[in-house]
């Protein structure tokens, strides 16, 4: 019988919401919450030995720390298996899966299959590190992507041939994998073609690549008249977090007033971003958002003038459409106040 650890986060083991995320790593013997549905649909092939519980605030903010200490905690029950989740579309939740899935890969030497809703941004973070099963985008479907977990799961213990991602249910890895077939590569492509021709389905060897294509903004004709605008994705912050920016998968974003001010102080500002180290930019403001030197540029008339306030986000894990939005608030609202231009900095 396998011995199958189970992760989840502090909402599914029933220890509270958000006022919980910030709990640490700790360890229950046996199954909790959704573990008992993993346990069932596992039967007489394995137990759940232990389920190892994180804080979702604790773990994105720890990361690394936080996945050496569930690899410590996993460690002594030895298992065979890890199953983490299922996060479904909830951000911090599946990051700390994936982040899992990938340390007790790599520490201990066993499967971990996880799984996500398609606009979880855990999903483009570690979909090449571990299996992580498509699932819908709340528990509704719960018994369904446990299914799914679980099938894989056994198949990989059992070291069985991995069907393809539309045959087992996971997201595509970016991996290419040899077959031999028995019709030549013209064969099949001409096949296709005419399925495509006549309307039929069929599915491509080799993926498109999904380009998302933005048409240039034109030019400035006479920078000397220009009002330029700064925004950053690097998390710069007044001391306290007003506006509550997240460190990862940011839903938000904040404008702060530099009216008057010829540089940025750094007992003014703070760092919402788990995705670099954000030292220098503690130590000197400037190295993100480069009020000092714009303000040169005024004096000296290179620009007409620098823009009252920036506006500053999280870019790190974020949703494709979370951010497309959050820009094209700041776009019109940036419009609204006669900005002709915008300097965007990041990490």
């Amino acid at each position: 019988m396998l011995k199958v650890v189970h992760y989840i986060n502090q909402f599914f083991a029933g220890l509270g919401g958000e006022d919980k995320a910030e709990i640490g790593p700790q360890v229950n013997e046996g199954h909790v919450g959704p573990g008992m549905a993993i346990q069932k649909a596992l039967g007489d092939r394995g137990e759940i030995v232990a389920t190892v519980i994180c804080g979702d605030n604790y773990f994105a903010e720890n990361i690394e720390k936080a996945s050496e200490e569930i690899v410590s905690l996993s460690r002594p029950f030895q298992p065979d298996l890890l199953i983490a989740g299922p996060a479904f579309n909830a951000g911090r939740y599946g990051i700390a899966c994936g982040g899992v899935c990938r340390a007790v890969q790599n520490e201990l030497g066993i499967p971990a299959v996880t799984g996500m809703h398609e606009e979880n941004p855990g999903l483009d973070l570690y979909r090449q590190d571990a299996y992580i099963i498509s699932t819908e985008d709340t528990v509704k479907g719960m018994i369904t992507a446990i299914s799914k977990m679980v099938g894989l799961s056994l198949k990989l213990t059992d070291r069985k041939k991995i069907g393809r991602p539309t045959e087992e249910g996971y997201f595509p890895r970016g991996l290419l994998v040899n077959e031999i077939s028995a019709r030549t590569g013209a064969e099949r492509v001409v096949s296709m073609l005419l399925k495509k021709i006549s309307g039929e389905s069929f599915e491509s060897e080799v993926p498109r690549p999904n380009y998302d294509r933005v048409t240039p903004a034109p030019r400035i004709d006479d920078m000397t008249q220009a009002h330029i605008a700064l925004v950053t994705d690097g998390g710069l912050v007044p001391q306290g977090n007003p506006d509550k920016i997240e460190m990862k998968a940011a839903s938000r974003f904040g404008r702060y007033p530099i009216r008057g001010l010829k540089s940025l102080s750094p007992e003014d500002y703070e760092v919402t971003h788990a995705g670099y180290d954000s030292v220098f930019v503690r130590q000197d403001p400037h190295r993100l958002v480069p009020v000092d030197v714009m303000r040169d540029l005024e004096r000296e008339g290179t620009i007409g003038k620098l823009h009252e306030v920036f506006y500053s986000t999280t870019g790190v894990a974020n949703i494709v459409e979370t951010m497309r939005n959050m820009g094209q608030e700041m776009a019109g609202e940036l419009k609204e106040d006669g900005v002709s231009g915008v300097i965007l900095t990041s990490t």
